[in-house]
């Protein structure tokens, strides 16, 4: 699997909160003992307990699963191995933000025509109501 196929099979999940451990085992395609022992050995899986102590993986949980399966499966390391790829993998860049309203003339930086007019004309109504 590579890591197109990956990212493929990360985007193709369920758009839910929480997963429990027999939905994220039919997901990553392992049993859920698996899950339950990349738990013990990746301290970055970490499920929330539910009322009933059942197991429930976040989204992200549920994507380090595939990456680990993928390192541990496709690229045949060890757990150890996989732990330090994981460690030194730079983590992935948050979504690109809009443009900050300081760099958008007319926003809140030099005030456009439109804004002095608007300003004049609420000034004029303010004279008039005192």
């Amino acid at each position: 699997m590579s890591e197109d196929l990956l990212a493929e099979a990360a985007t193709q999940l369920p758009d839910k909160m929480y997963f429990r451990i027999g939905e994220a085992s039919r997901l990553v395609g392992v049993p859920s003992y698996v899950l339950r022992f990349w738990e013990t050995e990746f301290p970055a899986v970490c499920p929330r307990k539910s009322g009933r102590s059942h197991r429930l993986y976040r989204r992200k949980d549920v994507e380090l699963f595939l990456q680990i399966k993928h390192l541990l499966y496709e690229k045949r390391f060890t757990i150890e191995g996989a732990r330090q790829s994981l460690k030194s993998k730079p983590k992935s860049k948050p979504p690109a933000r809009r443009a900050s309203a300081a760099n958008q003339p007319g926003l809140f930086g030099a005030p456009n025509g439109a804004l002095n007019d608007i300003r004049k004309e609420l000034g004029a109504i303010l004279k008039l109501l005192k």
